[in-house]
């Protein structure tokens, strides 16, 4: 083992570990804390270790063969059936980058008490492509290390709510490591499933895949492949677990502080702390619901108005990094499958704009409350697009033609395909959970006629 050679393999892993950092996994991370108190973290950790073996896989595909994911897909699927995965994989990554626009957006709105509306947050995310455009001018190593920056920020911003909090560290390591939810209902068990969905993201395969290949590998010698694969597993194993310690932070601060908390007690300290914000909270016993932007108006009123505004530049960082790491996928996933080259000021434009304009339309004419309500629209949305990107990872590595001494043993045939019809199982409730909670007849309806269609394609897929 040699701390240079680790050193020189470094970086791919935290790119793709901003996923596991984005607003939508925040705002899952509070609200699991809220409704579930300390309860879930065994959810969380178990994600993460799901999520760090498909990234495994997706990461030796990348180094054995030479091909990220989307190249790999190009190659073995016929022209029909690849153009439906291309288009189920950029619509995860739209759905991704509209999460990041209202996380900033919202981070923006706080920073500035108030004084930038959302729409114009919203603008201002646009702002975005110019940062990576200049920052990608200037070599992947840099990009690393300013992605290196946005993680510190994070551990840092939420590491401070969690000093300021205090949580109970024996409920802590007893959610972390008792896999049991007692007197746990459906609101629990949607939020255990939510927390699933937000964790593994399908955009983030094809990305791991293609960072990889920015290592030069000899690829012709076995050895030197398999070294490959020891520093970026290694280098994986340390990026996941500072964004599962982060992730750590956020869901422990909403258990010790807000769990079984009510409106009307929100409402009151809010009142006695003179935050021009108590009016989010009525004045009722209905159990607190929080979301990214009520979760910092909440910390502000009980430990402070510091504690809000590091918050939002905590959220910033997030929704900053991660909407750059979603315009690498998305580059990749185009090249890859269409054998299409854009310019990256092309590509980030057209992923951007397509996210910006729905988001954009629901912050003038609506609330914070359907701007942050839109995220579990879009969790859903990322949910279904799943069975795209680990179908097609799982079949890649377990095939010799492809990864020839490298191919998955029987162990990882059984144990990936039992982990992805897990998860896709959970995320199928996810999906049903939330289309019931809409009580519309006619949605009912569309629902099955498109579940019908999304199936068939699925088992095509396996």
């Amino acid at each position: 083992f040699s701390f240079r050679k680790l050193w020189a393999f470094t970086g791919p892993g935290f790119l793709m570990s901003i996923a596991y950092l984005d607003p939508g996994n925040i705002e899952s991370d509070l609200q699991s804390g809220a409704i579930a108190g300390f309860k879930l973290l065994w959810v969380l950790l178990l994600a993460t270790v799901i999520g760090l073996l498909l990234q495994r896989l997706a990461a030796r595909l990348g180094v054995v063969t030479g091909l990220h994911l989307a190249e790999v897909c190009n190659r073995q699927y016929q022209k029909f059936p690849r153009i439906i995965l291309w288009l189920m994989v950029e619509l995860a990554i739209i759905g991704s980058d509209m999460q990041e626009v209202i996380g900033s957006a919202i981070a923006i709105n706080l920073l500035s008490v108030g004084k930038i509306p959302l729409w114009g947050g919203v603008l201002i995310t646009i702002a975005d492509t110019f940062v990576f455009l200049f920052l990608d001018k200037y070599g992947l190593r840099k990009l690393e290390a300013f992605f290196g920056l946005l993680i510190t920020i994070m551990a840092v911003t939420f590491g401070y709510e969690y000093i300021t909090v205090k949580p109970n560290q024996k409920k802590l390591l007893q959610g972390l490591f008792v896999p049991y939810c007692r007197d746990c209902g459906t609101p629990q068990l949607e939020q255990a499933v939510g927390i699933v969905g937000a964790v593994i993201m399908p955009h983030n395969m094809y990305l791991h895949s293609a960072l990889v290949k920015s290592r030069q590998v000899n690829r012709a010698n076995k050895r030197e492949v398999q070294e490959a694969n020891k520093y970026f597993f290694i280098e994986s194993c340390i990026a996941l677990f500072v964004s599962f310690i982060i992730n750590i932070f956020v869901v422990t601060v909403f258990a010790e502080a807000f769990f079984n908390k009510t409106n009307a007690d929100v409402n009151q300290v809010c009142a006695n702390s003179s935050s021009p914000h108590s009016s989010l909270f009525p004045n009722n016993n209905e159990t607190l619901e929080v979301d990214i932007y009520k979760g910092g108006v909440v910390l502000g009123c009980y430990f402070g108005p510091a504690a809000l505004y590091i918050w939002a530049i905590g959220i910033l960082a997030a929704g900053q990094s991660s909407t750059m790491t979603g315009t690498y996928s998305g580059q990749f996933v185009m090249e890859g499958f269409l054998n299409l080259r854009w310019s990256r000021f092309a590509r980030v434009l057209l992923t951007r704009s397509i996210a910006v304009t729905p988001t954009l339309f629901v912050a003038i004419f609506q609330d914070v409350e359907h701007l942050t309500g839109m995220n579990d629209f879009l969790n859903v949305l990322m949910s279904l697009q799943l069975p795209f990107a680990l179908i097609p990872v799982l079949t890649f590595t377990s095939l010799p033609s492809v990864m020839h001494d490298f191919a998955n043993g029987l162990f990882w045939k059984v144990a990936g395909g039992i982990l992805i019809l897990l998860i896709c199982a959970i995320n199928m409730y996810f999906v049903v959970a939330y289309v019931m909670s809409l009580h519309n007849l006619g949605l009912y309806i569309g629902a099955a006629v498109l579940s019908i269609i999304y199936l068939s394609f699925v088992v095509y897929l396996v």
